[in-house]
């Protein structure tokens, strides 16, 4: 599965987000979308360079193509942080968690470390259902 922001450039990164925001467009689409666009040209190839690399694809509309995000956000997204963490942690979870929790930059609300604690119970019961 292709990785959301795995081994792409700036440009690449930029245009995925926009295909996934838009849901599908052609290159002159994207290139409007962009800040400090490159020239179309550019845009075409990179879009080209995204398809062979598995993130994108395109079908063919008259003589246009229209390029659409390979997997949803959401997948590549998943996939993108698993790698990070097998990267930066090792593979352990425990160990992005105490990283966030014991940065005092990090700003960690109350409210939001409420909302993970019933997130880590709701996945607690869910392990013990399934056993």
């Amino acid at each position: 599965m292709p990785l959301l922001g795995g081994g792409l450039s700036r440009r690449e990164r930029e245009m995925l987000e926009i295909l996934h925001r838009l849901g599908q467009a052609t290159a002159a689409e994207v290139h409007e979308q962009m800040e400090s666009a490159p020239t179309y040209s550019a845009v075409r190839a990179t879009l080209r360079i995204l398809e062979e690399k598995g993130h994108v694809v395109h079908i063919q509309d008259g003589k246009r193509f229209v390029y659409e995000p390979a997997v949803e956000k959401q997948e590549a997204a998943k996939s993108a942080l698993n790698q990070l963490v097998t990267t930066f942690f090792g593979g352990s979870l425990e160990g992005v968690v105490r990283t966030f929790l014991s940065d005092e930059e990090s700003g960690v609300r109350a409210d939001e470390l409420d909302r993970l604690s019933a997130l880590i119970e709701e996945a607690k019961l869910k392990e013990k259902a399934q056993k």
